[in-house]
């Protein structure tokens, strides 16, 4: 690990001295790359030295300990061991996270889609609460939303729902929230007061390049047609929504909410990118079970991650075992917690996977 560690802080020198030629100031393509591989290098080696730091702090106290007979300095001397020591620990494990393979899509935008399943209108109305929950986690951070495609179910929820998360990192801190939502609640329409369990699906997909994706235009059948629902003066009235099907996959997007026929149409595009990049990524990692099997959950849309229960005001993360009574809180975009303690439970998995 050291070893590795020390070509990191090599090539960050490099970096840095790469940044100061005026030649590569001018190639703004080269620039880029390097202010990212500096941006990424630099936590590393300062929790690095941090490390290299605390080391000598042992050293340095031991040796105190050894040749001092003042009990005062003796005593300061045993304070600053300890410290050092767990500082140490605490450095050696932060390097080894920050040494684990990254996800290369860590830093992308992502795009979220939200459907209501089982239970009716009251999983469209868990759709929409799950929508604020999300858009507020990106307010939170400071992200910006922006909604590709939506279905209504006239009552204030949705049976669909797909909005895209501008921000860097969204993928890293949200590509875990894949799965089925589970929900158990009165529904205001209940007389006898019994509690209705309902679900929504959600999934997560790094947000795709033209680079990613190859579209064939022969690929993709276009139709166009008339936009339904609100949407404000034109949109019922003219050709406007976009509908387009890959024919090798079958997958079918539609996009209606602009009034612009080019605009949903590249909205759809989007989220067609998206999808077929995401289908991608599912192909790969099934082919390594191994390091799926490491991993918090299967990242399976199908599989129950999480219940929101409110008679009892809390929430339960199945992946990991972890609850929590701050039902509200967390409906209100406060899933920091959650996201944390389950990017720590991956983490902690591959470690232990390669046996670290």
């Amino acid at each position: 690990m050291f070893d590795k560690l020390e070509v990191l802080l090599k090539r960050l020198e490099e970096v840095m001295n790469e940044l100061s030629d005026p030649g590569v100031v001018s190639d703004q393509e080269r620039y880029r790359k390097l202010m990212k591989e500096q941006n990424d290098l630099t936590p590393i080696a300062e929790k690095y030295n941090e490390y290299k730091a605390a080391k000598q702090g042992i050293e340095e106290s031991l040796t105190i300990l050894d040749e001092e007979n003042d009990e005062d300095m003796r005593e300061l001397a045993k304070e600053e061991l300890s410290e050092c020591k767990e500082k140490l620990a605490e450095t050696e494990q932060e390097l080894k996270i920050f040494l684990l393979p990254k996800d290369p899509n860590d830093d992308r935008n992502v795009i979220v889609e939200i459907r209501g399943g089982a239970g009716g209108d009251e999983a469209a109305l868990f759709a929409g609460s799950l929508f604020r929950m999300y858009s507020r986690f990106a307010e939170r951070n400071r992200w910006k939303v922006e909604i590709l495609s939506m279905n209504e179910n006239g009552i204030g929820g949705f049976k669909e729902v797909v909005f895209m998360i501008n921000g860097t990192g969204a993928y890293s801190q949200l590509k875990y929230e894949s799965g089925v939502h589970r929900v158990q609640r009165i529904p205001t329409t209940e007389s006898g007061g019994r509690i209705h369990t309902s679900t929504s699906t959600v999934a997560i997909m790094p947000e795709a390049e033209d680079v990613d994706i190859e579209l064939d235009p022969n690929d993709c059948k276009t139709d166009v047609f008339r936009a339904s629902g609100n949407g404000g003066q034109c949109v019922n009235t003219t050709d406007s929504a976009v509908r387009i099907t890959h024919l090798p996959t079958g997958m079918v997007v539609s996009c209606q909410d602009e009034k612009s026929q080019l605009k949903n149409r590249d909205k759809a595009m989007k989220v067609l990118r998206s999808r077929l990049y995401d289908l991608e990524l599912e192909k790969a990692q099934s082919q390594q079970a191994a390091e799926r099997r490491s991993q918090v959950g299967t990242g399976d849309r199908s599989e129950k991650i999480r219940t929101y229960n409110f008679p009892q005001g809390r929430v339960t993360d199945h992946r990991i075992k972890l609850t929590s009574h701050r039902l509200n809180e967390i409906l209100d975009g406060d899933i920091f917690e959650l996201v944390q303690s389950i990017i720590a439970a991956d983490q902690a998995a591959k470690l232990a996977s390669q046996g670290i």
